[in-house]
Formats: C-alpha cells, sequence, structure tokens
C-alpha cells in the first residue's frame, strides 16, 4: 500500500477544488518542499476537536505563488483523489499514513438526478446575484464534487460528501443542500430589504 504525508487542518478539500495555503511549521516545510521536488502530492485531512478523520484527498501542489526569506510559502493546492487511511506510520517529522483509494460502489446518477442537481444549483446562483457561474464540465470528477466545491458549506458537510461512496446519494443530499443555502439566502436577503426600506424587521 502507497504511504502518503499527511497535512491535517480544519478543513475539507473536495476533488477538483483548490485552495491557496500558507505553509509555516517546520515539517509542512519539509511535506510540501519534498512534493515539490519530487512531483508527488500530500494527503490533506479534516482534523478537528472530533480527531483526525480516516478519509482525506490527495493533494497536488499546483503553484508556488511565493517564498519568504524564511522558508515559509505560499501555495496553490488542488484536490486530486479520495482515499481511506489504512494505517498511520512513524518515522517523519509530518505524519504518515498507507492509504487505499476510495472510490464509488455504485452505478452513476441518471440524467434526471443530475438535471435536478444542476437546477438546483442555477437557483442558489440566481438568489445570490452572484457573477455568472460555468456549469462544471470536467467528465473526470463527479459533478457532485464540482459542484460542492463552489459553494462554502463548511468542513462538516463536505467531509460527508467526501464520504459518500455513491454519485447518486450524494447528489441527493447535494440537493438538499443547496435547497436549504438557497432559503436561508433568501430569508437574509428579505431581512434586510426590510430594514433597509423602513428601520424596522417584523418577526413572522
Amino acid at each position: 500500500m502507497p504511504e502518503i504525508g499527511l497535512f491535517p487542518l480544519e478543513l475539507v478539500l473536495l476533488p477538483s477544488e483548490r485552495v491557496p495555503l500558507h505553509i509555516f511549521e517546520d515539517r509542512y516545510r519539509e511535506l510540501i518542499g519534498e512534493c515539490l521536488e519530487e512531483i508527488t502530492e500530500f494527503g490533506l485531512i479534516l482534523e478537528d476537536g472530533d480527531g483526525l478523520r480516516q478519509v482525506g484527498t490527495s493533494t497536488a501542489v499546483i503553484e508556488l505563488v511565493h517564498t519568504f526569506d524564511d522558508g515559509r510559502m505560499n501555495i496553490l493546492a488542488e484536490g486530486r483523489s479520495r482515499f481511506r487511511i489504512v494505517e498511520l506510520t512513524e518515522g517523519r517529522e509530518f505524519r504518515t499514513a498507507e492509504i487505499e483509494p476510495l472510490e464509488d460502489d455504485e452505478e452513476p446518477a441518471d440524467e434526471a438526478e443530475t438535471e435536478r442537481t444542476l437546477a438546483a444549483f442555477r437557483r442558489l446562483i440566481e438568489v445570490a446575484e452572484a457573477d455568472e457561474v460555468d456549469v462544471p464540465a470536467d467528465d473526470d470528477v463527479p459533478l457532485s464534487f464540482q459542484l460542492a466545491s463552489r459553494v462554502d458549506f463548511g468542513p462538516q458537510l463536505k467531509q460527508e460528501l467526501l464520504e459518500l461512496r455513491s454519485e447518486r446519494a450524494r447528489l441527493e443530499r447535494l440537493v438538499d443542500l443547496l435547497a436549504q443555502a438557497t432559503d436561508a439566502l433568501a430569508r437574509e436577503r428579505e431581512v434586510r430589504d426590510r430594514a433597509s426600506g423602513n428601520g424596522k424587521v417584523t418577526r413572522e
């Protein structure tokens, strides 16, 4: 089984999602330095008050944005594939683990489920009055991950999606999450509009 260097953080990176990271601890500067030199990936995995999760994302450094004089780095990282920790290992300054790929175990979602999820995503973008967002078109990455990476659901919900092993189940869950986000955003806008209109908000 392959061994990977772990980078535990209180965030979740989905496949195809990109995130800027500031690397300042010596052990992680060593890890990222090796990834840059050897063109390898590291394992970004959620760790919070509930401990270290067992499912994470193999992550590539796609850009070294800046290197400081003291060795700190700003990088741009991209999530690639999911993995499950088989066993934690020792011997390095940073944590390491033997891992195995986490693959889906069911057939892909059908066209109706895909269209329902895309419609929910478009409703959220419309209510948010956001700039036009391109509909994902990367056939190599499940649609659920591409859409979820465009919305700030927070680490707990993203971890839930990351661990699901069915695209159908992920899309079904994502439709609910997108609808909740749309409703919450609409309520916030209603409160804001009332407050700006007369300075008062009437409780329903």
